[in-house]
């Protein structure tokens, strides 16, 4: 007896144009939500791990003065089997005078390369290294990157050391900008950049192109060192080589954010190791000595030399694992900050959670402002998205009651030959699960074509509109931090919104399947 739910369901299933008609629906609206979601939660994605690429898992940090001893910080933690490296990071604001007659204001990191690369993901980013493939849309192979691969690898490493050798063969510090700092690059339609030629506007009106590439030249870095109170003294100047250019992936960073070498920065911000004169401990007043130039006698202060430690402002932490969750790391770096404030107590700052104490955050902690407002968004979106998609609901329903109503007579011909109300309800709410099964399939066939092409179908739409001279560029790297629309397909997210399609077109049909159930017999099969 069960055999006719399965005979008509799949012939009502084809026998009419307006049941499909609700499986696209359910299938536009599945596909809908998923590319959002996916769309969204890829954003959230790349900022949590471009947040994590420059910066690691935890950051210990304190002001802008910076705290001494840090070396023996970093040996600590490295010595702690959750800890797989540190690096002691200053970081501050400058100026920067670009080649070209145009200054910025950018964030200065000043680290050790090798220090710093075993700690983040910089060595990924370094931009001007060499290829060996071009990327999939440079198919005239335009990337300065495929050939001369000697100067590219001689880049990298100084991109790497933080130095290049001047020429006095003798290293000196250098600097890595991100990429789109100096605006100097034309970044390519497939993808990549190449260095442009940028226009500078004289006092006359008049412009001049700069058509050196950045990488072979030079800019003067200006920052500001403070006194121990955090007073600014004086702005300091010096000239650094481009050793290279990195791309973190995250436009904010590559904006604004320039990295130098650590002891160059140290200097400049008279944070380095030095020496400086102080009473003696051992001080007597009675003892009488000479002056030296006029001979006469007075009260020797004997006086000493006093190691002047050097400071940073930062060290930063990469733990073992994927750091996904670094939070325990975070509680073990707070231990071992604890030990080392306790051995040099006086001469850093203590730990702990009040004013006056030093700071010790997860990747997380330092971005959570918009970590947390790109999560709020994306869960808005989605219930937005949520109750548009809920319009499918309705959509079966209206055309599960059409139908029921068409079809009275087979449903009083199932009831007098006994069927039970419950089989004939069976019958349309199978039959709403079969236009959910494949409205959803569809949807999610074409939701996943869209994720997958995503950034092709953006730039064929930005070709088609500049074609007819309209702006159509939706993704704008300036606006939404990244350079590519990044998309994230989650198994879970997957299955939720199949089952999300599938209950709603179960949900549409469980209406008017009561209503079928509790039709009289009698009175059906006389339905004209």
């Amino acid at each position: 007896m069960r055999v006719y739910q399965a005979l008509l369901t799949r012939r009502y299933l084809f026998s009419k144009i307006m049941p499909l008609l609700a499986a696209v629906a359910v299938a536009l609206c599945s596909a809908m939500v998923l590319i959002v979601w996916s769309v969204m939660g890829g954003f959230l994605a790349m900022l949590v791990d471009s947040g994590r690429t420059l910066t690691g898992d935890v950051a210990v940090t304190w002001s802008n003065v910076g705290f001494a001893h840090y070396d023996d910080l970093i040996e600590r933690l490295e010595g702690d089997p959750m800890v797989q490296a540190a690096a002691p990071m200053i970081e501050t604001f400058g100026v920067l005078s670009l080649p070209s007659g145009r200054q910025e204001t950018v964030i200065v990191r000043a680290v050790e390369g090798a220090s710093y690369a075993r700690v983040t993901d910089y060595e990924d980013t370094l931009y001007w290294v060499p290829r060996e493939q071009p990327m999939p849309k440079d198919h005239e192979e335009e990337d300065w990157r495929l050939r001369s691969h000697e100067v590219w690898a001689m880049h990298r490493e100084f991109g790497l050391a933080l130095a290049e050798p001047g020429d006095d063969g003798v290293l000196r510090p250098a600097i890595v900008p991100g990429i789109a700092v100096a605006d100097a690059n034309i970044r390519k339609p497939w993808g990549g950049f190449v260095p442009g030629a940028p226009a500078v506007a004289a006092a006359d009106g008049s412009f001049r192109f700069h058509q050196q590439a950045i990488f072979n030249d030079e800019v003067t870095l200006y920052v500001a060192p403070q006194d121990e109170q955090g007073r600014v003294l004086d702005m300091v100047a010096r000239v650094f080589p481009v050793a290279n250019e990195f791309q973190s992936g995250l436009y904010e960073i590559d904006r604004r954010t320039v990295l130098v070498e650590l002891g160059a920065i140290q200097a400049m911000l008279n944070m380095n190791e030095g020496r400086r004169l102080a009473p003696s401990v051992a001080f007597d007043p009675f003892d009488i000595g000479f002056d030296p130039e006029t001979g006469e006698e007075r009260v020797a202060a004997p006086r000493e030399f006093v190691r002047d430690p050097a400071r940073v402002t930062t060290v930063l932490v990469r733990g073992v694992g994927d750091g996904r969750d670094p939070r325990p790391l975070a509680q073990r770096v707070r231990e071992i900050y604890r030990e080392f404030a306790e051995v040099h107590a006086g001469r850093v700052p203590p730990e702990g959670d009040g004013m006056g104490t030093i700071r010790i955050q997860t990747w997380e902690d330092q971005n959570r402002t918009l970590i947390e407002a790109v999560k709020k968004e994306t869960a808005l979106v989605l219930i937005l998205f949520g109750i548009i998609s809920f319009t499918a609901v309705f959509l079966v329903l209206a055309i599960f009651w059409a139908m029921v109503s068409e079809k009275t007579r087979d449903i009083g011909i199932l009831r007098s030959i006994g069927a039970s109300r419950g089989g004939v309800a069976w019958l349309w709410l199978r039959y709403g699960a079969a236009i959910g099964l494949i409205g959803t399939v569809l949807g999610l066939a074409i939701a996943f074509a869209v994720i997958l092409n995503i950034n092709a179908i953006h730039d064929a739409i930005g070709a088609i509109g500049s074609a007819f001279g309209m702006d159509t560029v939706i993704w704008d790297p300036s606006i939404y931090y990244f350079a590519r629309i990044p998309t994230e397909i989650v198994p879970w997210k997957v299955a939720v919104v199949f089952g999300g399609g599938l209950l709603s077109s179960v949900v549409g049909a469980l209406i008017p399947a009561i209503r079928a159930a509790w039709m009289h017999p009698v009175r059906a099969l006389g339905f004209e």
